[in-house]
């Protein structure tokens, strides 16, 4: 099997168990946050929704520059559904972007960096595993602990949750 399609069906689920995650962020509750530090509910929604356009930076490109391409100021979000359709678009981005990626292309090496000083190099595929899935399950997470907090039902992941039948 070819690594794309491994990577492919690993997003795919992954993408899922995000995707019923972000369907229970409440809409009275968008600018709640559980410390002052914290993201907003909803910030960390688009966060999370925007965070699958690495997988497409990882496979055409062989480096990121933050020197270059400082963060633009985001297009606010102001409902879930502006969430979850951007989203659903950076999904099927990357999907498109993983069908067409080769062995040979995601063993090749790449760098985030901010001008001269190097982040790190490692290869695409690394880029992909850790810097957009990893990433997107940690933020995962802390969407998850927001939830618990405001007393909504956290859906299962790898099974059911402990607001879901067993």
């Amino acid at each position: 099997m070819a690594i794309n399609q491994g990577l492919i069906m690993e997003f795919k689920h992954e993408t899922e168990n995000t995707r019923k995650m972000l369907e229970r962020i409440p809409a009275d509750k968008y600018t709640w946050k559980p410390h002052d530090k914290s993201m907003e509910l909803l910030k960390l929604g688009r966060h999370l929704a925007s965070n699958p356009i690495w997988i497409g930076r990882a496979i055409n490109a062989s480096e990121y520059d933050f020197a270059k391409n400082p963060p633009a100021p985001a297009a606010p979000l102001n409902t879930l559904k502006e969430v979850l359709d951007l989203f659903d678009k950076n999904v099927a981005d990357a999907i498109k972007d993983l069908e067409g990626a080769t062995d040979e292309k995601l063993m090749k090496p790449w760098t985030l960096r901010m001008g001269e000083k190097v982040y790190f190099t490692m290869p695409s595929v690394g880029v992909v595993r850790s810097f957009a899935l990893s990433h997107s399950i940690h933020h995962r997470g802390q969407l998850s602990v927001y939830l618990r907090l405001l007393n909504v039902p956290v859906p299962g992941m790898y099974g059911p949750s402990a607001d879901e039948s067993m």
